[in-house]
């Protein structure tokens, strides 16, 4: 670890120069060698790096969210390229580019956070081994060594030994204590983060390689943080808890905010908003507004919580708009249920008394006399018909074979002599 964070010592003179300027403003308040001033440095050090790394995180969920949605077409290029793996690699960068997805950006944050983090474990590793290093002089490396968080040193490690611990004025079993508690806090959190945007903002109704991917991260990623984490100083754990609650916070306000379409967030959100809609009368907020408009430009292709979102304010009287408003519409329903006609009722079925009665009123005894003559006439000019097409001298018997069914009518081909 010491190796890798010599690699980011170049980060570590503007790292320390900002983990002092927050000192001096803390230790005005609650003294420059306690264990809060230097605390909360860091803590301040981990909100300013997260606040410049808001439009990584913007685009991290943009990709997130991206990859979800071309995984079945992912999958069905696997599928038809599988014994061609470059036709596949190059099928799937074609789609990365169509649809504007760059898999790596869902890394970005770690990635662009990573050389602060192994900076500031850089600068209290040489604060524990009492050198001087960026901005941080020899009295302010005296006042670092001297703070205290929960009794444990600011740079004392759970492995370490009880001389180097005594060398820093605390006891190994509150270093011990104190770490393992943030530990278990940092794998938690993290735990937390990862089974929240599983549970609640995924599309349930898509089940891909990539959501057991996502699975399993939620169980491994802990797994790491508590096995790295027994090798990390107090402050380092501090920068990484402060992260992961950090993380944990933004992933919940954008999905409570901006949630996955056909997730249970989504399902959530927008009972929220027809609740507000059935209160209030309209749609409140830019943010509801925009999404009223997508799922109106949506149309037919709204899945099925947008369809039960717009049947809810179709029973209100309402219709959705395309500026994201709503407004009073007698056919909402017919809207709603995508403007489909109704069905055509079909009559009643009637008995075969009713319909003589009917055909008796409709049509009267003229109608039935000339119905009868019509039936007498063609009955007489079929039985001509067939008086006709009878060959002479044919008998009986050969009239009823020749009605058979099955067989041609006319004349016959005779037998093979062989079938005879």
């Amino acid at each position: 670890m010491d190796t890798i964070a010599s690699l980011f010592s170049f980060i570590t003179w503007p790292v320390s120069w900002v983990i002092v300027q927050f000192h001096k403003l803390y230790g005005a308040i609650f003294g420059p060698d306690t264990g809060w001033a230097w605390g909360l440095s860091i803590v301040s050090l981990v909100v300013l790096i997260r606040i410049c790394l808001i439009p990584l995180f913007v685009k991290q969920i943009k990709s997130t969210r991206n990859m979800q949605l071309l995984q079945p077409k992912m999958k069905a290029i696997q599928e038809r390229y599988k014994s061609d793996k470059q036709r596949q690699s190059e099928e799937m960068m074609k789609l990365y580019k169509e649809t504007g997805t760059n898999p790596l950006s869902s890394c970005l944050p770690i990635i662009a956070q990573s050389p602060f983090f192994f900076a500031l474990y850089h600068v209290l590793s040489a604060i524990a081994s009492n050198k001087k290093i960026g901005v941080i002089d020899q009295s302010l490396l005296d006042s670092a060594r001297q703070a205290h968080i929960f009794g444990a040193p600011l740079a004392a490690k759970f492995m370490d030994s009880a001389e180097k611990v005594d060398a820093l004025g605390a006891s190994l079993t509150d270093v011990r204590v104190v770490t393992a508690v943030m530990i278990v806090m940092m794998s938690a959190s993290q735990f937390f983060t990862q089974r929240q945007l599983m549970t609640k903002n995924v599309d349930l109704t898509v089940k891909t390689p990539y959501m057991q991917q996502q699975k399993m991260l939620m169980y491994i990623f802990p797994l790491i943080f508590a096995v790295m984490g027994i090798n990390f100083p107090v402050g380092v754990l501090v920068y990484w808890l402060t992260t992961n609650v950090w993380t944990m916070g933004q992933q919940m306000y954008v999905i409570n905010q901006n949630p996955t379409p056909g997730s249970k967030a989504q399902e959530q959100y927008l009972g929220r908003v027809l609740k507000s809609v059935t209160t209030h009368g309209e749609v409140r907020g830019r943010t509801r507004r925009n999404t009223v408009k997508r799922i109106v430009a949506k149309g037919p292709d709204r899945n099925d919580i947008e369809r039960k979102f717009v049947v809810g304010l179709a029973k209100l009287g309402l219709a959705p708009q395309e500026d994201g408003t709503v407004a009073k519409s007698d056919t909402a329903v017919a809207e709603a249920e995508g403007g489909a006609p109704q069905r055509r009722q079909q009559p009643k079925r009637q008995t075969k008394a009713q319909r003589q009665t009917g055909a008796a009123h409709q049509g009267g005894p003229k109608d039935d006399d000339s119905v009868d003559s019509a039936s007498k006439t063609s009955l007489k000019k079929s039985t001509a018909q067939d008086d006709k097409s009878k060959p002479a001298g044919k008998t009986a018997s050969g009239s009823s074979r020749q009605a058979k069914s099955g067989q041609r009518k006319g004349p016959q081909r005779p037998k093979h002599p062989s079938k005879k």
